[in-house]
């Protein structure tokens, strides 16, 4: 067996089956656990996705938001065990990749359009198996 697909079969393991489909521009809530001292709470941290980034179990999705007048950018690693779920809010229609323009824009400039009606949603990429 070579290096990669070993580490390939370790990461699958520890993959997360519950994710729900998104893409970027889409507003998203992420729940993560903090723990403060003995205790352990939710915290949530809603915002745009302005980047989706890396394969596997190093999957990161960057998510920004304004409030109180300043911006708040944010990265979560998807398949960490503090992210407790994920909730899709609203669908965003882009034609952009990446949206980093939005960090230095307010008002109208830092709108994204949503998507009404069905999205087309990328297939979320599994492993191929191989016969052996």
């Amino acid at each position: 067996m070579q290096q990669n697909q070993l580490i390939q079969s370790i990461e699958k393991e520890h993959l997360k089956a519950d994710l729900p489909a998104f893409n970027v521009g889409d507003t998203i809530s992420v729940h993560t656990r903090i723990i403060e001292g003995d205790k352990e709470r939710l915290q949530v941290f809603t915002g745009t996705v302005i980047a989706r980034k890396g394969s596997g179990l190093s999957t990161t999705v960057s998510l920004y938001r304004v409030s109180y007048g300043s911006g708040m950018e944010r990265v979560f690693l998807l398949h960490s065990p503090r992210v407790s779920k994920i909730e899709v809010l609203k669908m965003g229609k882009v034609r952009k990749a990446k949206l980093y323009y939005l960090r230095g824009v307010s008002g109208k400039a830092a709108k994204v359009k949503e998507q009404l009606g069905p999205k087309k949603v990328k297939a979320a990429v599994k492993p191929i198996e191989q016969e052996g």
